[in-house]
């Protein structure tokens, strides 16, 4: 019995130096946790900084050629009662589809103004370049569509559940389903890629309420046009030359094709094969007749822009802007350029969002 007190003893001493030695192990593990958790923090606001310094940089130093006499919204991003090109009451003048004289390209970011937060992490927001209104496509599919009077209107509006309602707010049912953010509205018309057995351009008037005209895509199967947004299977774009079409023709192509399409018949004038992969590639917008193609990571990181293709060859390889956005929530659903403000109009993670451009003379 004796024997077996003093192994009981030396084993409880044992598992008491054992406890001891545990918590001071676990201290000292919480302490380089906490050190190290500290040191991460650090070194992203080092990151944030840097980018930021960094953007200011390439800001204040870009050069600003080809701006016209006033922007179209003022420094608060907010539009004046001046501002607005018409109104949907208005009849509307159909502009001819043409390459104008434009002769400029984007040379980096400007400004950013964070509008609001509307509720989906994927959806579309823009403005027709004719008219103030402004429209809104919540979400990856459906057959709704928002109206509102102003960019200042669509601030003013309820987000979340509510979105779509206020003043000032008018709620389009089309005829059809739309998907992705394959969805542009150019001189009083909507046109959007239909959901449904084939992939097609259709083209509404906001005016009439009534489908005027639908063209089914040149592709091969439904292949999404962007690798990182799978919903959108191609992409409507306007620009000062007109419309554009964004696809993939099959699932084996590699790159993004472009095409130029008739705004009234929507008959395809022109196809290009760019030189733009579509793995990794969020999204694109079309300016001055140059596709600008957005990449990220599949873990949403910096959106980039990584390939420009002209298509009248006036972009060479050496001035091709290759620039980052500033970082924000997650990756762009879509990005759809305004060609009478200089501006991009995003969708970021829920959050719609101005970037404000700066622009050059091409060289050739």
């Amino acid at each position: 019995m004796h024997l077996c007190q003093e192994q009981w003893r030396h084993h409880q001493v044992l598992v008491q130096d054992l406890r001891k030695q545990s918590n001071k192990t676990m201290e000292l593990l919480r302490q380089q946790h906490q050190a190290l958790s500290e040191d991460l923090a650090a070194a992203a606001d080092l990151v944030e900084r840097v980018e930021g310094h960094m953007d200011s940089v390439v800001s204040q130093t870009s050069p600003r050629a080809c701006a016209k006499e006033a922007d179209r919204v003022v420094e608060q991003g907010l539009w004046s009662q001046e501002e607005s090109r018409g109104d949907l009451d208005q009849d509307w003048e159909e502009i001819p589809s043409r390459v104008s004289d434009c002769m400029e390209i984007i040379s980096s970011i400007r400004s950013v103004k964070i509008l609001k937060r509307v509720g989906a992490p994927k959806g579309v927001w823009l403005r027709d370049p004719r008219s103030s209104k402004v429209y809104v496509l919540n979400g990856t599919a459906g057959d709704t569509v928002y109206q509102f009077e102003s960019v200042k209107a669509f601030t003013q509006s309820p987000g979340g559940a509510d979105a779509g309602t206020g003043t000032g707010t008018r709620s389009i049912r089309l005829p059809s389903a739309w998907r992705g953010s394959g969805v542009a509205v150019y001189n009083g018309y909507l046109y959007y890629v239909q959901q449904g057995a084939d992939v097609r351009v259709v083209k509404y008037d906001l005016l009439s309420g009534e489908p005027a005209d639908t063209a089914i895509l040149p592709v091969e199967s439904r292949s999404f046009v962007y690798g990182l947004n799978p919903e959108t299977l191609a992409d409507v774009a306007v620009d000062d030359h007109g419309l554009w079409l964004l696809y993939a023709s099959s699932e084996s192509e590699v790159n993004i094709n472009l095409a130029k399409m008739d705004p009234v018949t929507l008959d395809i004038e022109h196809i290009w094969e760019t030189p733009c992969p579509r793995d990794k590639a969020e999204a694109a917008f079309v300016a001055c007749g140059s596709v600008y193609v957005v990449y990220n990571t599949r873990l949403p990181s910096r959106s980039r822009v990584q390939c420009v293709f002209d298509v009248n060859d006036k972009v060479t390889g050496q001035e091709a802007p290759l620039f980052y956005f500033p970082r924000r929530y997650g990756a762009h659903a879509s990005l759809k350029y305004n060609a009478e403000e200089k501006q991009v109009y995003s969708w970021d993670d829920g959050y719609q969002i101005l970037y404000r451009m700066n622009v050059k003379k091409k060289l050739n």
